[in-house]
């Protein structure tokens, strides 16, 4: 049987090649309104952040968000996107990779 191909996306702090299902997508919609993608398909301009609340520390410190989608993002959605990466994270380790 073939293996298949596993998509990589790159993670914008470590600026490596991940798999797309140890990130989470950031987009931003024609109307400018940021939002978390958790399936990955919702059309805009998408940036990838890893799933470790630690990084996402850092990108809140190193605004990394707005030098890649070209807006002013606001501490909040930094706020809301740790929370949701601790989440997973929790999730991860509860329940282990399913997939």
């Amino acid at each position: 049987m073939k293996k298949r191909k596993v998509p990589m996306r790159r993670d914008l702090l470590t600026n490596e090649m991940v798999p797309k299902k140890e990130l989470v997508r950031v987009v931003l919609d024609k109307e400018g309104n940021l939002s978390i993608d958790p399936t990955g398909k919702k059309p805009g301009r998408g940036a990838y952040v890893s799933l470790k609340p630690d990084n996402i520390q850092i990108a809140k410190d190193k605004q990394v968000l707005n030098q890649s989608l070209r807006i002013k993002v606001d501490d909040g959605f930094y706020d809301e996107l740790f929370e949701y990466v601790d989440h997973q994270k929790a999730r991860k380790e509860l329940f282990g990779d399913k997939k």
